[in-house]
């Protein structure tokens, strides 16, 4: 099986380069945008035509959900013209798309684990692009696999649990908002599943799946956990999302259900502290190298 990831700079395509050698029966093709701009259609058009592939691992995205309510343009051409541009050049050479979507599509009012036939409603610009994203590769007829991640986080890349780290050795006092809920995901669990399934996913139409690690916290929580686990001293106070204003409204509730994706490939899904354990001594040993 011949694969492309693009977007493979950033956490999860990082994070699969990382996990290739374990995989001997697939080929990867990692990209990034200096190899391919999934933003151009012709771009696109002409990599595939010289790299024949069997399946593309979307990576690409544009994260930055604050910097999105300014910078649309640039969000909705990396979140919504690439996926495009992937899935009708998937559909032509009849390959299997994976893209990953974000928990952000939802407006976070809901009391409990969203299900992926619950109503989407994006409150920001950002999670706006994202749900375009998946439109738009549904819409385009390719065979495909959405994958929508929560509150992300690695080894790699910039995230919550590194900068947590980081300001609670630098500050020894953190404040952080106790009222968003959500569950987080450890990267190389969600790139294993991917990597896993490809085998056995026998469908030829669009389908979407939710992941995270199993179990629910709050930012608070998470904050803790990470300063905790890492040893480190520092004092966490929890505050609510109007004492810290950010340009881009959050999800109050982004717990997602994973009772499809558990169902229809037989996982079981890690807690979400067992892998942040996980990533914190992956980090210890990458600092001390």
């Amino acid at each position: 099986m011949r694969i492309l990831v693009t977007g493979s700079n950033g956490q999860l395509g990082s994070e699969i380069r990382q996990l290739a050698p374990s995989y001997p029966d697939y080929s990867f093709i990692f990209t990034d945008v200096a190899e391919l701009d999934i933003t151009e259609s012709g771009a696109v058009k002409g990599f595939l035509a010289e790299n024949p592939v069997d399946v593309i691992i979307n990576c690409a995205a544009y994260t930055a959900v604050d910097k999105a309510e300014t910078e649309r343009t640039l969000a909705y051409r990396i979140n919504v013209d690439g996926p495009e541009n992937l899935a009708n050049a998937a559909l032509k050479k009849n390959i299997l798309l994976v893209h990953i979507s974000s928990d952000y599509v939802f407006e976070g009012t809901h009391s409990k684990p969203a299900s992926e036939l619950d109503p989407v409603k994006p409150t920001g610009f950002y999670g706006a692009t994202k749900l375009f994203g998946e439109k738009a590769v549904r819409n385009s007829g390719a065979r495909a696999i959405i994958f929508r991640a929560s509150w992300l986080y690695s080894a790699f890349g910039v995230n919550f649990v590194k900068t947590m780290r980081k300001y609670g050795l630098e500050r020894g006092e953190l404040r952080i908002v106790s009222d968003q809920v959500g569950s987080p995901t450890y990267a190389p669990d969600l790139a294993n599943v991917i990597l896993q399934i490809l085998p056995k996913y026998n469908r030829h139409d669009c389908d979407i799946f939710h992941y995270s690690n199993e179990g629910v916290a709050s930012w608070y929580d998470f904050a803790c956990e990470i300063i905790r686990i890492s040893g480190i001293e520092c004092t966490v106070t929890p505050i609510s999302t109007d004492e810290y204003p950010l340009p881009a409204p959050r999800p109050a509730y982004s717990v997602m259900s994973k009772a499809k994706i558990c169902k229809t490939f037989g996982l079981e899904i890690p807690y979400w502290r067992d892998s942040l354990i996980k990533c914190i001594e992956r980090l210890d040993a990458m600092e001390k190298t």
